[in-house]
């Protein structure tokens, strides 16, 4: 489906924003902190504090999924267009195009009616008529097991109440979707191995890795 997905959208120019996406857990929060610091970039952060349907959501999918992606997708276009008001490269967390991994997933779960998820698509691409692609797209992987590790450590209430399989099969569409990305550079790194938040040389190195990037762009 993401290869169809792609294939649909119009090639826009792009703009000067770099965007990390990753599953939950996998660490963008940390990313974005030190790359903002490190590049001087403003950021754009994911909707996810202030939003009154997120805690509901992992407590009755089946009830919020719908509205709860009509929430970010929304808010995701909202962020884009302050950010392209911005004079300086920003740093965003999240991609709009990658909106459509939970949304597919919710929808193959049988949490969102096919009625929903084709109103959602709709949606989606009439909005990504106005969008351009990022500079550079940077992929934080990281296995299940490492993700659900950070999501427990962080302690957000309504994030342990999820299943396992839930995280998996994110997880399993996250690489199915990068597999196929072709809108913009990509970046892949490693989140599994390199801790950027407590390791200084693996900070180091990942912020060269991505320096390097950059330059080649």
């Amino acid at each position: 489906m993401y290869k169809e997905f792609f294939t649909m959208i119009k090639r826009n120019k792009s703009n000067e924003s770099i965007v990390i996406d990753a599953v939950v857990g996998a660490g963008k929060t940390a990313y974005m902190e030190i790359l903002a610091k490190e590049f001087g970039m403003p950021t754009f952060e994911e909707p996810v504090v202030n939003n009154p349907i997120l805690d509901k959501f992992y407590y009755d999918r089946k009830r919020y999924s719908f509205p709860l992606q009509i929430f970010f997708l929304n808010r995701r276009f909202d962020m884009l267009k302050k950010a392209s008001q911005s004079e300086k490269p920003v740093l965003m967390d999240r991609s709009i195009y990658g909106d459509m991994i939970f949304a597919k997933l919710l929808y193959e779960e049988g949490n969102m009616d096919k009625e929903e998820f084709d109103l959602y698509k709709e949606l989606l691409t009439n909005m990504l008529d106005h969008v351009e692609a990022p500079k550079l797209m940077i992929y934080l992987k990281a296995d299940t097991e490492t993700a659900m590790k950070r999501i427990k450590k962080r302690g957000r209430d309504y994030e342990q109440v999820v299943e396992r399989a839930y995280w998996e099969n994110l997880n399993r569409e996250y690489e199915a979707y990068f597999n196929e990305y072709n809108l913009s550079p990509l970046l892949i790194i490693d989140a599994n191995r390199y801790d950027i938040v407590e390791n200084e040389q693996d900070r180091s190195t990942v912020i060269q890795m991505i320096s390097d990037k950059i330059k080649q762009l």
